[in-house]
């Protein structure tokens, strides 16, 4: 008896905290979902996102009402797109037209749109936890453990409606939390199956697993067979996340020089300084071994020059060299060196009455001779980088977009695949189209890799290191390498299981040489795409209401 009274006490003692904790809802999910967003990279903190997760499940358990759970989903939401989405304030230190403090302000007004997408899966689950027993009778408190199941497949469908509402918004998805790190896919491996947000869903399964251990264990439940077995997994998904993949990549024989000139975003944009940062890239480009053909890959906004012919010359004065298209384009098939092709992101102007009328984010593939091959326009634009929404309306106030330049962007027709013949077939990304799961690559034209450039110098510290994983989920989604030129980093070679075989930090100007890995045949996550985390989700919900069901019989 002696024995049990402290036992008794510690569980006492522990409901205390637990009701102390889960007093003030709003807050408590406020102060998970920001803890939650640690789990992205750089900090990699992912256990805490698990954790927050769990919390976030026992507040749905404990909501009295429907508009107390979607309230708590919208609180965790609203904190965990602040803190993982703040370094979009870093842009307004770019941007001379409006202040740098309004960068705070807008982070926090975009997360109070994206917070809803986690009120609508807390509100489902809610909902679906509510109607599945039989009508009249009282909720028991043993169907509303399942509440985590159903909030696994409300997620996943939330974050697909988040990817393509208004244009869609898919930054920084729970399952890019379960990314190993460089050397490791660690659970990352599953989205060859069930798609990124399928991978989402596995992460709220995982946490519904700790808050179902955390509720037996505040209960008294727990023997110590079970906390064994739980500690035993719990080491087992640590190996998972962390143990390095040994095994080579297989090589296509497609040679490669990959650049990354370090010009910083605070210059960038400088016309003065134009000439000097074309100079910088094409000293890290000149060939190391004379004669040996390569495939060049520049980042976005990696040339100031305008490319293709018929601009009228007003294009020119902001240059402070005399360029014409033919001279640019003769100047870098000497670079690159004979029988080699550039692919560099530049900016193509759209002419109208010989008026610009707006712009082009393109990839242009340019041979040693001096010849455009190809032209890629850039299909997922960035609101309010590219172009500003609501113009005739946000203009008047003193809006403006947040990168240089007076024109809109328009959008290219999507996904693309050019066959470059002795460079094999290149699908194209550029930038921010990269985070866009079953979004990047023709289904009709499968190519033998992604070139994905991008300018993430306006992206502060926080945010290259989360694109980079984001694109190694879409290569391992894909069964793709992929291969991201960068202006100031972190520029990678990623292979089709996400392992980054070479990279090169930030703020590092340098020059990646290498050999293209080779493809994996279409896994299925690239043959069915975004059905399988939706049929991952009806999977899951349909279990949920079973499960529901029977615990009420």
């Amino acid at each position: 008896m002696s024995g049990q009274r402290p036992k008794a006490a510690r569980m006492d003692a522990a409901r205390r905290l637990t009701a102390l904790l889960f007093a003030r809802p709003v807050a408590c999910a406020l102060a998970a979902g920001a803890a939650g967003a640690c789990g992205f990279q750089p900090l990699t903190l992912w256990p805490l996102t698990l954790l927050a997760l769990a919390v976030l499940i026992e507040l749905t358990f404990r909501a009295q009402s429907w508009k107390r759970a979607a309230l708590v989903g919208w609180a965790f939401g609203l904190a965990h797109f602040t803190v993982g989405n703040y370094w979009i304030a870093t842009a307004f230190t770019y941007q001379a037209n409006m202040p740098h403090w309004l960068g705070s302000i807008a982070v926090v007004l975009l997360s109070f749109y994206l917070a809803v997408y986690p009120a609508l899966a807390t509100l489902g689950a809610w909902l679906l936890s509510r109607s599945s027993g039989p009508a009249g009778k009282p909720q028991s408190a043993p169907r509303r453990h399942w509440v985590g199941l159903a909030l696994a497949g409300c997620w996943i469908i939330s974050e697909w409606l988040r990817s393509w509402v208004f244009t869609g918004f898919a930054w920084n998805p729970l399952g890019v939390a379960l990314l190993g790190p460089f050397d490791s896919p660690g659970l990352g491996f599953l989205a060859r199956w069930i798609g990124t947000y399928g991978l989402s869903g596995v992460a709220v399964l995982l946490a519904w697993a700790l808050h179902r251990f955390a509720a037996r264990a505040s209960s008294g439940a727990v023997g110590t067979g079970e906390a064994i077995r739980f500690g035993a997994t719990a080491v087992l998904l640590v190996a998972l996340v962390y143990v390095p993949i040994q095994r080579p990549a297989e090589s296509t024989g497609f040679r490669f020089t990959l650049v990354q000139p370090d010009i910083r975003q605070e210059v960038l944009d400088d016309p003065t300084l134009f000439e000097t940062h074309f100079l910088k890239t094409a000293r890290l480009t000149l060939p190391r071994v004379p004669g040996r053909e390569r495939l060049v890959l520049w980042p976005e906004s990696g040339i100031p020059d305008y490319l293709r012919d018929g601009y009228p010359h007003h294009l020119y004065r902001q240059l402070t060299y005399e360029a014409d298209p033919q001279l640019a384009r003769k100047r870098i098939g000497r670079v690159i060196g004979p029988g080699s092709l550039l692919l560099t992101g530049a900016v193509d102007v759209v002419i109208r009455d010989g008026d610009s009328v707006a712009a082009r984010n393109s990839i242009t593939a340019i041979d040693s001779h001096g010849h455009i091959l190809a032209g890629y326009a850039k299909a997922h634009l960035v609101p309010y980088g590219e172009y500003l929404a609501l113009r005739p309306l946000l203009e008047p106030l003193g809006a403006s977009r947040l990168v240089a330049g007076s024109l809109d962007f328009w959008p290219g027709p999507g996904p693309r695949t050019y066959d470059f013949g002795p460079w094999g077939k290149a699908g194209m990304q550029i930038c921010y189209e990269i985070i866009f799961s079953g979004q990047v690559v023709d289904p009709r034209n499968r190519p033998d890799y992604i070139f994905n450039p991008s300018n993430d110098g306006w992206f502060g510290s926080w945010g290259p290191p989360q694109h980079l994983a984001q694109a190694r989920l879409r290569a391992i989604e894909e069964g793709l390498p992929v291969l991201r030129a960068t202006t100031t980093g972190i520029s990678a070679v990623i292979d089709p299981d996400g392992i980054v075989r070479q990279h090169v930090p930030r703020h590092i100007a340098a020059r990646i040489d290498g050999t293209i890995p080779a493809a994996y045949a279409p896994p299925l996550f690239a043959r069915m795409g975004n059905l399988l985390p939706l049929g991952f989700a009806a999977l899951l919900l349909a279990f949920a209401v079973v499960a529901m069901r029977r615990s009420t019989s």
